[in-house]
């Protein structure tokens, strides 16, 4: 088992720190950066830490998504047509730090670091005030000089890890990654699902075999009902596609950052009474005789 967590630690360990202590879920949200417009994401996440998100992902627009579904789609593109660029994100992250210590984490595709140049890139996410990147189209076997720039900061390197992710390649995964591992909860795109897969237990305990790292599922966890599934499986539940369906649906910055804020509260609260649920239950199975 391997943790590969930078020292000094992140804001993201100390805050996934914290959790385990107090025996509570995390709630990582995702948000588009930029949509509708750079200011409203701030307000939105400013919003969401005031709610309860632990770890806010700000996904960086991208022209050519590959494992985005319709409604991140739509929200990137309405990012780009706002003007939304890498260097519009990481100015963004340096202007939420004004008001908040909150978790942040890039999220991105390949293509526009490389074009920014990697150490420029990490210098300037370190500086802004980043805590981790999560490059969703790099592999860890060609990610060498990425995580040494990223790790050289002090920034957290996240790696996902797929239902289709064998034991050998979870382990290489799980060195590759700090901060957390990110496990894709089912194969496909993003977007909210009614269900979580029957075979998530069984992949979350190959991770766990794989890791001590904290264990975030995303891809389809939208409802209280899945959330609360996951307390006691996992150590976060992140939630994209519902956070940003509610900025789609708002007529204005306010009313996305309300909306936001009141669904972040209603999931955190799920998570919280699925882990009560399963104390409770460990408590009464080792009483039994």
């Amino acid at each position: 088992m391997t943790n590969s967590s930078p020292t000094p630690a992140t804001r993201i360990t100390r805050r996934f720190d914290e959790l385990r202590r107090a025996g509570d879920l995390g709630l990582v949200a995702y948000l588009t950066a930029g949509d509708p417009s750079l200011d409203a994401t701030r307000r939105i996440v400013l919003a969401a830490a005031e709610a309860g998100a632990d770890v806010v992902e700000l996904g960086v627009p991208f022209s050519d998504p590959l494992a985005d579904g319709p409604v991140i789609q739509r929200a990137s593109e309405r990012a780009l047509k706002s003007g939304a660029t890498l260097n519009g994100v990481l100015d963004l992250v340096r202007d939420i730090r004004q008001s908040s210590q909150i978790a942040l984490v890039l999220f991105t595709y390949f293509n526009p670091v490389l074009q920014m140049g990697l150490d420029t890139f990490a210098t300037r996410a370190q500086s802004a005030g980043a805590d981790g990147v999560l490059v969703t189209d790099l592999p860890p076997e060609d990610s060498d000089d990425y995580r040494t720039a990223l790790r050289s900061r002090g920034l957290d390197t996240i790696f996902l890890a797929a239902p289709t992710t064998g034991d050998d390649r979870m382990r290489r995964i799980a060195e590759a990654s700090s901060g957390f591992l990110y496990v894709i909860s089912r194969t496909g795109v993003t977007g909210e699902r009614d269900t979580l897969a029957d075979e998530l237990p069984a992949l979350l305990r190959r991770a766990r075999s794989a890791t001590t790292l904290p264990l975030a599922v995303g891809f389809g966890i939208s409802l209280p009902g899945h959330v609360s599934v996951l307390g006691g499986l996992a150590d976060a539940a992140v939630v994209g596609s519902a956070l940003v369906a509610e900025v789609e649906r708002a007529r204005s910055a306010e009313e996305a950052a309300s909306n936001v804020a009141a669904r972040i509260r209603l999931l955190k609260q799920a998570g919280l009474r699925g882990m009560s649920r399963r104390e409770a239950a460990a408590g009464q199975r080792s009483e039994s005789p």
